[in-house]
């Protein structure tokens, strides 16, 4: 099994691509060992001292560190993540559950919005986020403004104020004149 590794924007955070399927549905963004139980991968992966996120995508896995060298780590992560692949355990362990992001907010009357808006960050942000290791997904739009929630390589990101102001906010306000404004919740 070969598994490649790929820098993201984040330097705290590094992507593994195993080469096979993650996750079929969705995400799942796991921010510390007592949300580990969730996945026997996330468990082992927790285990490693200095690692404070797990995030999993379709194809790959991004993993944030709070302390440590990569040099150091990087060999540790990519021996969990093979020994995990090569055992077949299922990702999820039984009975757990999809992550949600909480509830949508905003306006039935900005329901026409709100379409146009999730359709631009499903068909062009999202798969460019994805590239960087992380998910941007909506959660609300209120008064112009539109709230995001960032996840994985995302969250933390010293360079995420700059994508969601002047990637994210510039495109939404292009397509979108009722957009005034990007947050991250």
């Amino acid at each position: 099994m070969f598994i490649q590794t790929e820098a993201t924007p984040n330097p705290a955070t590094l992507k593994f691509l195993p080469g096979r399927a993650v996750l079929e549905n969705g995400t799942l963004d796991l921010r510390g060992p007592e949300q580990a139980t969730q996945s026997p991968l996330a468990e082992r992966l927790f285990h490693i001292a200095g690692i404070s996120g797990v995030f999993f995508g379709s194809d790959f896995i991004t993993v944030t560190k709070s302390d440590g060298e990569w040099q150091q780590l990087k060999p540790m992560i990519l021996g969990a993540i093979m020994e995990h692949f090569m055992s077949d355990e299922p990702l999820l362990a039984s009975g757990a559950t999809e992550q949600t992001d909480g509830d949508e907010f905003y306006d039935a009357a900005d329901a026409e919005t709100v379409a146009t808006i999730k359709d631009l960050i499903e068909t062009r942000v999202r798969p460019a986020v994805a590239n960087d290791g992380g998910d941007i997904t909506f959660r609300g739009f209120k008064d112009g403004v539109v709230y995001l929630n960032m996840k994985g390589a995302c969250s933390g990101c010293p360079s995420s104020t700059a994508t969601l102001q002047h990637g994210i906010q510039n495109l939404l306000r292009h397509f979108v004149p009722d957009v005034t404004e990007v947050r991250p919740v």
